[in-house]
């Protein structure tokens, strides 16, 4: 049995879904508020339950032989912060994953984890890591780049394809390996019982090292005309978006990330999906 955490995320629910569709019998943790009907209806187990309540852990984990964790406090406010979820809730989950015998617990990070870090979910992310190393559970650890279709088709593809302005926060010429969410969802597939992945660190990217100019000249290619660009000054507000996605973006202003996992990619049967790929079945252009 194979328990996914994080179920009705982007993440999580596409990895839900390929396991479904591979035979592989999943249960899914979920909370009663969410929305988890798609999952009945996918053929997943159903089990309540909560990151932040440890006693809800135990019965969910008995009987399973592999976790994946893609949950995440995300955007959502209220008590889910990186404290409460990405810290003290997956360190809830490892206990219970020891507690149960857990043969493989596979955690995704990112590659910006660090205890010490002033980013509050890197730090929890960081923290967690050295948590599970020292568990005793036997882990991996997937440290993607940021996802493509959140970073670059959310803020640069769907403005554009709906003739709105697209803000860069920034200069936008820093460079980074950005993933597709697709593709971290197949290796987090394909490390599932495979020796070479057992108590190791994936650091994943994608095929291109893009910079959000990068991207916007990719979308005018695949759209086929003009898009028009604004640069905005980190710190300062955006027009129509929340301070703490503004915040976000403006991030990538402050550092390069590209990196190359071609042999990562070899080794688990993964192809890496380019940026265009993504923009034309984002935009229905189709792949040519």
């Amino acid at each position: 049995m194979i328990l996914v955490v994080g179920t009705t995320g982007n993440l999580g629910g596409t990895v839900t879904r390929m396991l479904l569709a591979e035979g592989m019998p999943v249960r899914a943790l979920v909370r009663p508020q969410s929305n988890y009907q798609p999952l009945v209806d996918a053929g997943a187990q159903i089990m309540m339950g909560d990151l932040k309540h440890p006693h809800s852990l135990d019965a969910v984990c008995k009987g399973v032989e592999t976790i994946i964790t893609t949950a995440n406090a995300g955007f959502r406010g209220g008590d889910d912060t990186p404290e409460s979820v990405d810290l003290h809730g997956n360190r809830h989950l490892i206990d219970a994953a020891k507690a149960a015998g857990v043969k493989q617990l596979i955690f995704v990070s990112t590659i910006m984890a660090d205890p010490n870090s002033p980013i509050p979910i890197a730090r929890a992310k960081g923290k967690t890591e050295e948590y599970l190393r020292t568990s005793g559970v036997p882990f991996t650890i997937i440290a993607p780049n940021a996802y493509m279709e959140m970073s670059l088709v959310g803020f640069v593809g769907m403005p554009a394809m709906q003739g709105q302005t697209v803000y860069i926060v920034g200069e936008g010429r820093r460079k980074h390996s950005f993933i597709s969410m697709h593709d971290v969802a197949a290796f987090l597939l394909a490390v599932i019982d495979d020796p070479a992945a057992i108590n190791q660190k994936l650091l994943l990217g994608g095929p291109q090292a893009l910079s959000f100019e990068d991207a916007v000249a990719i979308y005018k290619q695949v759209l086929g005309r003009e898009i028009t660009v604004a640069h905005a000054v980190p710190g300062e507000p955006v027009p129509g978006m929340p301070d703490v996605v503004a915040q976000f973006l403006g991030g990538f202003d402050l550092f390069e990330s590209p990196m190359d996992s071609t042999e990562l990619a070899r080794t688990f049967g993964v192809r890496l999906t380019p940026l265009e790929e993504v923009a034309r079945a984002s935009s229905g252009a189709g792949v040519a």
